[in-house]
């Protein structure tokens, strides 16, 4: 047991002149230095007031604080001494009440007794330490905004009621944020009112899928060159003059300027320099024209009048899906951070047995025929999408995409609003969700007129295809050969 007297100073922080601990002999030095943390656990027991001389104004005396204190290691053992911490007000010495300090586990380092403590100045209140309890919560980029609220309004609130401070991360990239307090029930208070906002989030549209899983059609290049044509004969666009459909493949949103930046350029055609030389005002100049290349302009009309009826149909390119992301979808998915996503991963790639054993272990070939849409009538269609039919009427494509989706319900990665829909394979064309905002304009209720479209297309015999593989997709995220980001596969069997 180390017993001290004390006395304060209240303007100054505490200093420790000399500190030894009484304990068993222990040889921290043999040759070596050895770097421990500096642990002590502490009881303060206070004597009653004594009187004496004090000032009239009531001061509020702090508990000493322990700090490390440094000194450089050394071979040599010190004699066993008392502490004693002096303080004084002015000219005046003030005596404070006994207190008796035990140290029940100290243990004391070298590299924590390097330097002196430094002085430091206070205020007329002295300062105590207080413990911190701190809290990360992995909470999904996506899902930052909930928490911040409008210019901050709902982070303020949480810390106002709870006492705690909230740190939003820095970084688009991070999904954690961290809860700071002074006491543990304030910070687990704060955290459950974090989880009830994210809770209530994930339930509504503000939040979009994040991810599906998906049945890729994009990697046969006979398709997605058939789904570029549909593209350009419906947006008027003749691939042999202008070279658009390239870009149109790789990037659909591209905005409707580049496209007309390009034909005004490819339409300016070869460019021919003639030079005349004439000796005098009186002879005539003769010019042969049979080497310069004729080029032929599309007239200004009919392309005005083409976009102006497209505009009228509410047909735009945005609307269209990119070639290259061309897929049946069979479950969507909101998984707002890595700990789902990483979830929802492994959930696949256990239940590839299964979906094998579904799929009986055979090739699985699909038929896409004519054009169908889901919400709207014709002159008002939302999406516009290819049927889907198994060639073999076995119903093995049906059976194994409902393994999947049992698996994902199972594991808890699907919201309870989407537990029970009923499976509608399709592979989507055409969707007015993609269509790009002009400002902050929202559309309540977008549409676009497909009469025509239909009576083109209706009846298009897309082809037979192989059914490869299913992919843990990321929506707005893209691979180098152009499809959704894939977080993990499992194969069909070829």
């Amino acid at each position: 047991m180390l017993a001290c007297k004390s006395l304060f100073r209240v303007d100054r922080l505490l200093k420790f002149t000399n500190t030894y601990v009484k304990s068993n002999p222990v040889n921290y030095f043999q040759g070596k230095h050895s770097y421990e943390k500096l642990s002590l656990d502490l009881r303060i027991g206070g004597a009653k007031d004594k009187p004496g001389t004090m000032d009239k104004k009531k001061r509020k005396i702090g508990t000493p604080v322990w700090r490390p204190l440094c000194t450089q290691a050394s071979s040599l053992e010190e004699p066993v001494m008392d502490v004693e911490v002096k303080s004084e007000i002015g000219s005046q010495m003030q005596e404070v009440n006994e207190s008796t300090i035990e140290v029940m586990d100290a243990t004391v380092s070298p590299k924590a007794l390097e330097g002196d403590i430094e002085d430091e100045s206070i205020e007329e209140k002295t300062v105590l330490s207080a413990a911190k309890h701190s809290l990360s919560v992995e909470v999904g980029a996506s899902l930052i905004r909930f928490v911040r609220g409008k210019e901050g309004s709902t982070k303020e609130k949480i810390e106002k009621e709870t006492g705690v401070q909230i740190i939003l991360p820095s970084s688009k990239q991070e999904d954690a944020i961290i809860i700071e307090g002074t006491s543990a029930d304030s910070v687990t208070k704060a955290s459950k009112e974090i989880q009830h906002i994210i809770d209530e989030a994930v339930k509504t549209p503000s939040l979009e899928y994040s991810h599906f899983v998906s049945l890729p059609l994009a990697i046969h290049p006979e398709l997605v060159e058939k789904l570029v044509n549909f593209q350009n004969s419906i947006l008027g666009i003749d691939v042999n003059d202008t070279g658009v459909g390239e870009n149109q493949e790789g990037n659909s949103d591209r905005d409707a300027s580049e496209s007309d930046a390009q034909d005004e350029q490819l339409g300016k055609g070869s460019a021919v320099a003639v030079e005349l030389k004439v000796a005098n005002d009186r002879e005539s100049v003769k010019v042969d024209i049979s080497g310069i290349p004729l080029v032929s302009y599309a007239p200004k009309e009919l392309k005005e009048s083409k976009s102006s009826r497209l505009s009228d149909l509410r047909i735009e390119k945005s609307i269209f899906i990119k070639p290259k992301t061309f897929h049946l979808t069979v479950l969507m998915l909101k998984l707002w951070n890595k700990e789902r996503v990483s979830l929802a991963a492994e959930v696949l790639k256990s239940i590839s047995p299964k979906v094998m054993d579904a799929l009986d272990n055979r090739p699985l070939f699909v038929r896409l025929k004519g054009l169908d849409r889901m919400k709207g009538s014709l002159d008002r269609a939302q999406v516009v999408y290819a049927p889907v039919e198994e060639i073999g009427s076995e119903n093995r494509l049906s059976h194994a995409c409902q393994v999947i989706i049992d698996a994902f319900v199972e594991a808890g990665l699907v919201l309870e609003r989407d537990i029970g829909h009923q499976l509608k394979l399709h592979a989507t064309v055409m969707n007015v969700k993609h269509r790009k905002r002009r400002g902050n304009r929202r559309v309540k209720s977008d549409s676009f007129n497909a009469g025509g479209i239909f009576e083109q297309f209706g009846s298009e015999e897309w082809g037979e295809y192989l059914i490869r593989e299913a992919h843990l997709s990321q929506r707005f995220k893209y691979d180098e050969n152009g499809y959704y980001h894939c977080c993990a596969s499992i194969p069909f069997p070829c």
